[in-house]
């Protein structure tokens, strides 16, 4: 049963009144910034509209978070033009169309991806990577967005040519004062809503004078404007797009269904806490590809879960999905009743409205943090700001996904090692390192390696022990390899075991384990080299090792 009809099946009616109020809030900042995330996306405004309705019907009856609202993102935005501009040459018709097909590519990923049981794979995101994407998106939005902030014709491309663009077109003396004055309008109208002591949908205000303004004073030839949206909605001409643009748009695809349902289920993760209750990822997964899929088949673009209007809905007291419908239901009566007041809304408007927005997500204070705690996470996060902001948003993150998987098998490869020994008064056998006071027991070696053994650090583990042999202060006759943090063996590692063995057995030493999980003994057992290592070289602890040692020996 779809969640959304388990929420119906036991919707209580004091709900109502409450989701008729988030609703109504939410439509008014629905509309703003769907549209503008459509014109930073490089489509027409009215698709931002398409790509607010679209989602939050087919999450409410797909989603398992009760008051996630799903749409238009500013963190999508870039990658989404990167994705489709090319491809569309200049045809905004075409650029509709790819941007459909898009959306219905990375639906599909995300709801196969469901059926796989791939939610884990956003822990491939940590971060350091999450935070260096987010400031580097921020930089590619907002630069994106100056041109039409300042009325001068935008230079798509890298952010260098974007700025540089707008850099010589200000020297020029190209830009629109009535365009920058209607934006620095909004934005000191936003900022000035969030510092009162109440609430007021500073967009919506901003918005609404904005298009007053235009009107009263007939300033719609002066200054760049959104336009009329269309009096009947359009179906985008999927079938116009190629085999081979397909084919293009796989690769962005991937990436834009990967970062969506990171920012979503980080997002519905969150709620879902505050609630006292648990979401599952993979249906998460589903209900995202679900409204992706039906988003590029009604005219829309891929869209996540939004950090930003999740936060109005429930300030203002959300209690089901139906608060999501309320509003998609409200925008639609927009678009059917007042289709040409858009004639009037500035571009430069909504230019800053995508600016705040992309400001809002900048992460100063985990830079810093890192920058204190972790040189290698620090350079993770700085490497993906800078490969998102000046080489691309999809590879900058799979370069910084690189580097971290490179980061982990190098800490793997050299992990922390060293020698035990009893301490007075301390019970168990603790880090020789630490406590140089520590006692030997004569003849025995204990060791302790600290991560998984497989192709990369076998040869260290093995070396290891040889130098714990050699530095021993008498002859060894045993050495234990306290296993606890060994929770991986593979075949290149087992051979580096067995020539380790070998070597030690030449010298007269036994080599046993003690505390090594159970499914690493299955594994030996797998591998053959049961016989080798039979049942009296594990034992359950390194105090029983120990003592089996003592009594072996007759020592004390």
């Amino acid at each position: 049963m779809p969640p959304g009809l388990k929420i119906v099946l036991g919707y209580r009616r004091s709900w109502l009144k409450s989701d008729l109020a988030s609703g109504a809030a939410l439509s008014a900042a629905l509309i703003p910034a769907g549209m503008a995330y459509a014109e930073a996306s490089g489509l027409p405004a009215v698709t931002g509209l398409y790509a607010s309705v679209v989602p939050l019907l087919a999450y409410a009856v797909f989603g398992p978070s009760r008051v996630l609202i799903v749409g238009p993102d500013s963190s999508l935005a870039p990658m989404i033009a990167a994705a489709i501009l090319p491809l569309a040459g200049g045809a905004s018709g075409h650029a509709v169309a790819l941007a459909g097909v898009l959306s219905l590519l990375i639906g599909a990923m995300l709801i196969v991806g469901r059926f796989l049981k791939l939610g884990f794979v956003t822990g491939l995101l940590s971060k350091p990577i999450r935070v260096g994407y987010l400031n580097g998106i921020a930089l590619v939005v907002i630069a994106s967005q100056l041109p039409k902030l300042f009325g001068i014709p935008a230079d798509a491309g890298s952010l260098a040519g974007s700025l540089g663009g707008t850099g010589r077109a200000l020297l020029q003396g190209a830009a629109n004062p009535l365009a920058l004055l209607f934006g620095a309008g909004t934005i000191a109208v936003i900022l000035g809503c969030r510092g009162l002591p109440w609430k007021v949908p500073g967009v919506l205000l901003a918005v609404l004078a904005s298009m007053a303004v235009t009107a009263a004073a007939g300033l719609g030839g002066a200054v760049p404007v959104v336009g009329a949206l269309p009096a009947e909605p359009s179906v985008p001409a999927l079938g116009s797009v190629r085999p081979e643009e397909v084919l293009a748009l796989l690769g962005p695809a991937a990436g834009i269904a990967l970062i969506a349902f990171a920012d979503t289920s980080v997002l519905s993760t969150s709620l879902a806490r505050r609630r006292g209750t648990r979401v599952n990822g993979n249906q998460e997964m589903g209900a995202l590809g679900f409204a992706n899929a039906a988003c590029g088949l009604f005219g829309g673009f891929p869209v996540s879960g939004s950090a930003s209007r999740t936060p109005i809905a429930l300030e203002a007291g959300a209690r089901s999905p139906l608060s999501g419908v309320i509003a998609a239901a409200l925008v639609v009566l927009f678009m059917i009743s007042a289709p040409g007041i858009t004639a009037f809304l500035p571009s430069s408007t909504l230019a800053a409205v995508v600016i705040l927005a992309a400001a809002s997500i900048v992460d100063v204070k985990t830079l810093v943090r890192l920058i204190r705690m972790s040189r290698t996470e620090t350079a993770l996060l700085v490497t993906t700001f800078l490969g998102v902001a000046f080489v691309g948003v999809l590879e900058g993150i799979l370069v910084a996904i690189g580097l971290s998987l490179i980061a982990f098998v190098l800490r793997a490869w050299d992990p922390y090692r060293t020698e035990l020994a009893s301490v007075e008064d301390l019970p168990g056998y603790h880090d020789l390192s630490r406590h140089p006071e520590g006692h030997r027991v004569p003849g025995l070696v204990i060791a302790r390696f600290d991560a998984p053994l497989f192709f990369a650090n076998g040869a260290v583990f093995a070396e290891h022990i040889r130098t714990l042999v050699a530095q021993a202060p008498g002859p060894v006759r045993w050495v234990v390899v306290a296993s606890e943090a060994i929770t991986d063996l593979d075949t290149t590692a087992l051979d580096d075991l067995v020539e380790l063995d070998d070597e030690l057995a030449r010298k007269g030493i036994s080599l046993v384990f003690a505390e090594m999980k159970g499914p690493i003994k299955d594994r030996l057992i797998r591998f053959g080299v049961s016989s080798r290592f039979g049942p009296d070289h594990f034992f359950p602890t390194v105090h029983n090792a120990v003592r089996s040692y003592r009594r072996e020996f007759g020592l004390p």
